[in-house]
């Protein structure tokens, strides 16, 4: 199963981000999408499951909930926008997925895969656009980062 993972677009949903995302069988958004008009772009791709960032203030995501915790093809999967919020325990979780930085990060800590997908949205200093895609064989997590932006 492939996961789109996309995260502070703060408004901007690029061509080469929905070309990205096509043929997934689900988006997580982690968050900054700051108006609806991104995730009625995205919804039409794959299910979505989003969570709520700082910059989400516009009454239209401001309800959007902070964690979200689902499981896909086996994997249990933890969202929050900002890795600061991550839970202390982890038990039963194999990826979390953050954004906030813009940076993009693949990491395992200890039996967790957390990624940071990046940002998506606008340029941010000199810090890459990018989206990650996670595939989940036989409930085992791999990440990998997608450049949208040379």
């Amino acid at each position: 199963m492939r996961i789109g993972l996309i995260s502070d677009t703060h408004n901007l949903v690029r061509p080469e981000a929905l070309d990205a995302l096509r043929g997934c069988a689900h988006i997580i958004h982690a968050g900054d999408i700051c108006r609806r008009d991104v995730l009625d772009l995205l919804a039409p791709l794959a299910p979505l499951t989003v969570v709520r960032g700082n910059n989400d203030i516009d009454e239209s995501v401001a309800s959007l909930p902070e964690h979200a915790r689902i499981e896909l093809d086996g994997a249990t999967i933890h969202v929050v926008h900002d890795i600061a919020d991550v839970p202390r325990r982890l038990d039963g979780i194999d990826v979390v997925v953050t954004g906030h930085s813009h940076k993009p990060l693949i990491e395992r800590r200890d039996d967790v895969l957390f990624v940071n997908p990046g940002s998506a949205g606008p340029r941010r200093f000199r810090l890459p656009i990018t989206l990650a895609l996670l595939d989940i064989d036989d409930g085992k997590p791999q990440a990998r980062i997608v450049p949208l932006v040379a």
